[in-house]
């Protein structure tokens, strides 16, 4: 039976308890308003988001030019199938492609997993017969059974044997063990320029160069994963062109949306319509609601200078964060990063530093159980990352 009345935080802790599969670890926070870099929880807290859903939330919470968007399309059209044609689509297809030099054809569906999913099938269908694809050690792809085949982390591939077929792992930045896994039957060589759930590993220019280099010289495709970076985290539209390279398939999601579901698969024009009519599908793909969402999260970052700002503050970002690392030289190990995406290495476990930033107001992320992993809003200010490492601060100081 429904119910209008407010639930308490033990009610909805209960709920979940009850009716909720417990796929995710949390935190007994129970979030009802957001604006910003902001979030307020059921008892009124008011907490400084230095992690948005994954970097889901790159522009923050209820941006008021995503929100426009949403509320006039809503009040038009939420749901059309792909076997019509979809203004918004068509908008947002032409747009992406000018952030990306005019080079792509893309796809669309509703999550990173799906996104690789697609990279995945399409490298299939271009291989004709060759279906091998290295990936690489600590990388992640998604949970989705091919995008977690090529995920190199076997914690999460535990209990789901037998897994896809044809996905090799070579250790991150090392070009010789990635010819050495290269076979008659290799397909693609699929990476994250920056691996977020790996620790934040940050690929070498020369170690890409080379990747680039091996793909031309083996008719490979080049496959980078820009689920997390993409849409301007790394203070470029699309961290490959922090490294000057073209991949011929990338894969993005996340900030995208502005808070909504939406993935893209871009594939290069010469190649793109290996994937007919018939060959691949996504019903919600492209709807004309996230469509509408995802131009007003475009149209927000060009007129608020959003990747200068990213390039800017991610430098003093990183410079707030090493005189932590000179400050704790016994607890801190190594701070790295790029943009506004960084990981703080401990030399201990994270998790209690986490729960201790929580405490005071402020949320971050813990991966690999010792890298605290922060992503601030990409049009954060000094105010916030200076609040944010204050708090940073204390939490270490008992460490």
């Amino acid at each position: 039976m429904l119910s209008n009345k407010n639930m308490k935080a033990q009610e909805v802790f209960d709920v979940y308890s009850d009716c909720i599969m417990p796929t995710y670890a949390k935190f007994p926070l129970v979030f009802v308003k957001g604006k910003g870099g902001y979030l307020w929880d059921v008892q009124g807290k008011k907490y400084l988001d230095f992690f948005p859903g994954w970097g889901a939330g790159n522009l923050g919470h209820c941006h008021p030019k995503v929100m426009s968007a949403v509320r006039d399309q809503v009040s038009k059209l939420i749901f059309i199938p792909n076997n019509y044609y979809n203004l918004p689509q068509a908008k947002l297809a032409k747009e992406i492609n000018f952030w990306a030099d005019g080079k792509f054809k893309v796809f669309f569906c509703n999550s990173g997993a799906e996104a690789n999913e697609a990279a995945l099938k399409f490298s299939r269908r271009f291989g004709k017969g060759r279906y091998e694809i290295i990936t690489f050690e600590n990388s992640f792809h998604g949970r989705t059974f091919g995008a977690l085949s090529a995920t190199g982390q076997k914690k999460y591939q535990e209990g789901f044997s037998p897994l896809l077929q044809g996905f090799k792992y070579a250790g991150f930045n090392d070009i010789g063990q990635v010819k050495s896994l290269i076979s008659e039957k290799t397909v693609g060589i699929m990476l994250e320029l920056v691996q977020g759930e790996g620790g934040i590993n940050i690929a070498d220019k020369d170690f890409v160069f080379s990747l680039r280099q091996v793909c031309d010289e083996k008719n490979l495709l080049l496959i980078i994963d820009e689920v997390q970076t993409g849409i301007g985290r790394t203070g470029k539209m699309f961290c490959y062109q922090d490294y000057g390279v073209m991949p011929d398939i990338v894969t993005l999601a996340k900030a995208l949306g502005g808070g909504l579901p939406i993935g893209i698969t871009m594939i290069k024009k010469e190649i793109a319509d290996i994937l007919s009519p018939g060959t691949h599908a996504s019903t919600f793909g492209g709807g004309p609601l996230i469509c509408k969402a995802a131009l007003a999260v475009l149209k927000a970052i060009q007129k608020e200078k959003i990747l200068a700002n990213v390039r800017k503050m991610g430098g003093y970002l990183q410079e707030k964060l090493e005189s932590l690392k000179v400050k704790y030289p016994g607890i801190i190990k190594e701070v790295r990063g790029l943009g506004l995406i960084w990981g703080v290495e401990l030399n201990k476990e994270g998790k209690p530093v986490v729960e201790e930033c929580i405490k005071r107001g402020l949320l971050i992320n813990c991966t690999q159980n010792r890298v605290l992993r922060l992503m601030p809003v990409l049009n954060v200010g000094k105010k916030e990352i200076d609040k944010a490492i204050a708090v940073l601060d204390d939490a270490l100081k008992g460490g």
